[in-house]
């Protein structure tokens, strides 16, 4: 596979679905204006986000957790890219696809480069951004399809109209699944 180009990796942002675009809305002033490191930065700011918002709306919509009890926990929880790994199958009952997986790990080694001051090769630095974009679109995929919301999007009404489980209930389920 070749190495992306800047104008590239703009196509391919711009070839991304709508609610990928839409998180990550910085990205091509970004790009665009600042060194290839803000942007690597402000990817993985944002690919965090999306994980966060994607235990916290299994834990909600699959579970029936009470909403504010599974943020407040969830807020207080350190999660590791391992952690995340395990408690992303302990909630949908199901991994992440391997080669999801992949496309972040590559990524994550540009990324802990960039932020621990050791510098990128801009090759690098635009393919981590490209399979960052394809991340999140397979990861939006991926819980779509299992759980019927999209993390890396807007996620207005995900939860649905079903009944949330009483707040000590709610604590109770996300000790035993390890929150």
């Amino acid at each position: 596979m070749s190495v992306p180009s800047y104008k590239a990796v703009l196509r391919h942002y711009e070839a991304s679905p709508v609610e990928v675009r839409d998180f990550f809305y910085h990205l091509p002033k970004l790009v665009a204006e600042f060194p290839w490191e803000v942007s690597i930065a402000y990817l993985f700011v944002q690919v965090e986000l999306g994980q966060n918002r994607a235990i916290y709306g299994g834990v909600v919509r699959l579970h029936g957790a009470d909403a504010e009890v599974a943020g407040s926990m969830l807020y207080s929880l350190h999660i590791t890219r391992t952690s995340f790994l395990e408690l992303f199958e302990t909630i949908f009952g199901q991994p992440l696809p391997a080669p999801t997986v992949a496309l972040l790990k590559t990524a994550e080694k540009v990324r802990d480069k960039t932020v621990h001051g050791k510098g990128v090769d801009q090759p690098d630095a635009r393919q981590a951004i490209v399979d960052v974009l394809d991340y999140a679109t397979a990861f939006n995929q991926f819980v779509n399809g299992i759980a019927g919301f999209i993390p890396f999007g807007s996620m207005q009404g995900f939860k649905g109209a079903g009944q949330s489980l009483p707040k000590p209930t709610t604590k109770w389920l996300l000790k035993g699944m390890g929150i």
